[in-house]
C-alpha cells in the first residue's frame, strides 16, 4: 500500500484531509551572525513593527516550544486542517520528537523532513561531507529515522540552496536526489534569490536520475513574483510552490522584490491552471516567524482555510481546482513512491 510517512506513523492518503506542504512547525531560522536579543518579548505594543521586519528580528525568528506548537496545530484543526509538512531541515532546530509531541496533542498530522538549509546555518564538519556521505544520511533520514530517533520523514527538502549554489549546497542537492530516487520520497527546495537558480536546480537533480515531477521549487512569490519565467519550469515537468500566503505588504526583508499580495498569488495560479498545469501547483504559507502565529496574534497555520479559499472562489476557482491546491497535489507528493528498497 502507498502510504504517507507522518512522524507518529505511515497513514493511508486516503484518510487525508487538506494539507498545508511547506510550514514551520518547530524551528530556529535566526541568521547565525544576527544582531540583537533572541529573548525580547512581543506585545501588542511592538508586534506590528516586529512582524513587518519578520524575521530580521532574532526573537521572531525562532519558535521551538512543542506546546505552543501543538495550540497552534489545534487552530488549524479547527479549520478543517488535517496534515502539516515541518520543512525545518537540519540547520533549522528540526525536532523531531516535538514534533511528535505536538502531532500526538492536536490529532493533526505532522511529516517532518529531511535534508539540510543554506550553508551558513551548518557546521563546519557538516560542510566537509562528500556525496556519498549525505545521500547516505538523507535516505536514513526516510527509512529509519532522524537525529538518533526513530522517527522517520516523509519529504526530502526544503533542501537549502543560495545564489550562486555554494559547493556544498549542490553536493547537498545532488545527494538529495539520489536519496529521492532511493526512497520515493519528493524533494522541496529553496531556490536562491535569483530568477536562474530554479533551472539551476532542475539540471542538477535531473542529472541525478530525479524526475521533475518530484521536484518541488519553493517561493515563486519572491523569484518569479509577476510571474514571469515560471511556465519555463512547468514546461519542464517540476512542482511550483506560492508559499507566502498571508504576507501582504510593500516591505521585502530578503531584498528589493515587490511580492504579490494573496489575491495576485490567486490570480497568477487560476492563469497557470488555465494554460494546463493545475495539477503542479501548490499553495502555502511558510510560517517560520511568531508574529504569523496565532498565539503573537497572527493569521495561523490556517489561513489558507480560512480567508484564501472564499478568495479562490471568489476569482472564479473552480471547486476540483481548490481540492487539487489543497489536498490532491500535495498528497502526490507526498505519498511515497515504491521503490527496490
Amino acid at each position: 500500500m502507498l502510504v504517507v510517512r507522518t512522524v507518529l506513523g505511515d497513514v493511508d492518503p486516503k484518510d487525508v484531509g487538506p494539507v498545508m506542504f511547506h510550514e514551520h512547525v518547530l524551528f530556529d531560522i535566526v541568521p547565525p551572525d544576527s544582531a540583537g536579543d533572541r529573548e525580547e518579548q512581543i506585545d501588542v505594543q511592538n508586534r506590528w513593527q516586529i512582524d513587518y521586519r519578520s524575521n530580521e528580528n532574532p526573537a521572531n525568528a525562532h519558535q521551538t516550544d512543542a506546546g505552543i506548537a501543538a495550540q497552534e496545530l489545534l487552530h488549524f484543526a479547527e479549520e478543517g486542517g488535517s496534515m502539516i509538512v515541518d520543512q525545518s531541515v537540519d540547520g533549522l532546530a528540526r525536532n523531531p520528537k516535538g514534533l511528535a509531541q505536538a502531532a500526538r496533542a492536536s490529532g493533526i498530522h505532522v511529516v517532518a523532513a529531511a535534508g539540510s538549509y543554506t550553508s551558513a546555518y551548518l557546521s563546519p564538519d557538516e560542510m566537509t561531507m562528500d556525496i556519498d556521505a549525505l545521500t547516505h544520511r538523507f535516505t536514513i533520514e526516510v527509512t529509519d529515522g532522524l537525529d538518533g530517533t526513530s522517527i522517520r520523514a516523509g519529504l526530502i527538502g526544503e533542501m537549502g540552496c543560495s545564489w550562486p549554489i555554494h559547493p556544498f549546497e549542490r553536493r547537498a542537492l545532488q545527494a538529495a536526489a539520489r536519496a529521492a530516487c532511493a526512497t520515493g520520497a519528493a524533494l522541496s527546495v529553496h531556490p536562491g534569490r535569483a530568477p536562474e537558480a530554479c533551472a539551476e536546480i532542475l539540471d542538477i537533480t535531473e542529472a541525478e536520475g530525479l524526475d521533475p515531477n518530484r521536484t518541488v521549487l519553493c517561493h515563486m512569490d519572491r523569484t518569479f513574483p509577476e510571474g514571469d519565467g515560471i511556465a519555463k519550469l512547468l514546461k519542464r515537468g517540476a512542482n511550483v510552490e506560492w508559499d507566502f500566503f498571508g504576507i501582504e505588504q510593500s516591505y521585502y526583508w530578503m531584498g528589493e522584490v515587490a511580492l504579490p499580495t494573496d489575491r495576485d498569488r490567486v490570480r497568477l495560479i487560476r492563469s497557470f491552471a488555465d494554460a494546463g498545469y493545475g495539477d503542479q501547483i501548490l499553495v502555502s504559507q511558510d510560517i517560520c516567524t511568531k508574529t504569523r502565529l496565532c498565539h503573537w496574534g497572527g493569521h495561523g497555520y490556517g489561513h489558507i482555510l480560512r480567508n484564501v479559499a472564499p478568495l479562490m472562489r471568489q476569482l472564479g476557482l473552480e471547486a476540483s481546482l481548490i481540492d487539487q491546491l489543497l489536498r490532491a497535489t500535495p498528497l502526490r507528493l507526498l505519498t511515497l513512491q515504491e521503490t527496490t528498497l
